[in-house]
């Protein structure tokens, strides 16, 4: 491709040291464009085991085969700040975040496209799955199985004015065809898994480093005890856990919610899981790429990775009913409830909803809670009395004469 100046566009291309992003550069230096390849180095945490410099080492000879400047661009103190500080704050108020978005918004099209852009790019380029249209929006990737407009829902059209993304239109086996084709060192190396930059590591273990541990009670949805936790920040909602089983009765058990007042974590056994599924989501800090929802049309969003997208409508939160033109869009930074035709399992605080229109990516929001609802109710009169029973539990029932046949007593929502 040319630029404005009739010259050959100057691609700075992330280069991971892996396969999807050596395939990245070799179409794009195929096409004939001037290229330099980087390697972005971020923070590592000290006695964890991190291939990094392996990884670096890969990406050069990428480079040299290709016959292209190869160089390697400092993003530590960016990623130590805006990632792994990011996520360590989240967790310690209860949390779980996603830090692959928030290395995609701070450090790869944040830091790096800085950087590129100040030393003369006109692009950059990565080996994410992912389309971009003409206008520049996103959709998905033709390999739905790979694509990752899941967690590119934070950029924004200043962001992708210059950005490339040369894999959208491939499936994984072509771009590994592509690779042993054309003999690139890469073609036969796994893929990374883990965190962005830093890899697979044990995540409790390194959240211990910064966060104390606070014992605490497991109970069933019904109050009963059945173990203890190491802290509940350690803990996802949704995750299976082990507590009671093989020893006991019930199990295997999910996380269903965090009592943070009491230090509890509440579990729940696979059939009585689906029972704290939720049809409202509410999320804050949204991002609209390009095209602006409307309040009240059917979309289509996930609330984690690879989820099959489900639909939904969404809507403003407090001043919704203020807005006269409903055809109006929802502003970005907006607070959301987003409303699902099916019940959700295992909604996640600090995780990220997306939003789509078919195969357009729109954008998202950080998930900050679901809608309140009752969980259980404490019955004080006879013949229950004293017992908490889950509400999905019990039926209200009343007496033919009109009074209550029971009262109740400590309403419990979350």
């Amino acid at each position: 491709m040319k630029n404005n100046n009739n010259k050959k566009i100057k691609v700075f291309v992330a280069m991971s040291g892996g396969v999807d992003s050596s395939v990245a550069a070799l179409l794009l230096k195929k096409q004939g464009d001037d290229l330099v390849g980087c390697y972005i180095k971020g923070w590592y945490p000290p006695g964890f085991v991190c291939n990094w410099k392996d990884d670096r080492r890969d990406a050069m000879r990428v480079c040299a085969q290709l016959g292209i400047p190869f160089i390697t661009v400092d993003a530590e103190k960016e990623y130590k700040k805006k990632v792994v500080d990011y996520m360590i704050s989240e967790y310690k108020a209860g949390r779980t975040p996603n830090p692959d978005i928030m290395c995609n918004k701070s450090v790869k099209f944040g830091v790096f496209l800085k950087k590129a852009l100040a030393m003369g790019a006109d692009y950059i380029a990565t080996g994410h799955y992912v389309r971009k249209l003409k206008n520049n929006a996103l959709a998905m990737a033709k390999d739905l199985n790979k694509d990752q407009s899941y967690f590119l829902w934070t950029l924004t059209q200043e962001q992708l004015k210059h950005c490339l993304f040369p894999l959208g239109g491939l499936l994984k086996s072509e771009v590994r065809n592509i690779a042993k084709k054309n003999g690139l060192v890469t073609a036969e190396k796994k893929e990374s898994q883990g965190v962005c930059f830093i890899g697979e590591f044990n995540m409790e273990d390194f959240l211990k480093r910064y966060i104390k541990q606070k014992k605490g009670k497991v109970a069933t949805t019904e109050g009963k005890i059945i173990g203890e936790h190491n802290g509940l920040v350690f803990y996802t909602i949704g995750q299976r856990h082990g507590f009671g089983y093989g020893g006991g009765k019930g199990g295997p058990y999910y996380a269903v919610e965090k009592d943070f007042k009491k230090n509890t974590l509440i579990v729940a056994e696979k059939k009585d899981e689906k029972s704290f599924s939720r049809k409202e989501v509410i999320v804050e800090n949204a991002n609209w790429i390009l095209t602006i929802p409307k309040i009240g049309r059917k979309y289509q969003a996930r609330i984690r990775y690879r989820q099959p997208l489900e639909e939904c409508e969404i809507r403003i939160m407090n001043n919704e009913s203020r807005i006269k033109n409903k055809n109006s869009g929802i502003i970005n930074n907006s607070k959301l409830i987003i409303q699902f035709d099916n019940p959700q399992r295992a909604v996640t605080p600090g995780q990220s909803l997306v939003v789509y229109n078919r195969k357009e990516i729109l954008g998202g929001g950080v998930i900050i809670n679901a809608s309140l609802r009752v969980r259980r109710i404490e019955l004080l009169s006879h013949p229950w009395q004293g017992r908490v029973l889950p509400l999905n539990h019990t039926r209200l029932r009343y007496a033919s004469a009109g009074k209550p046949a029971f009262t109740l007593l400590n309403i419990k929502t979350y």
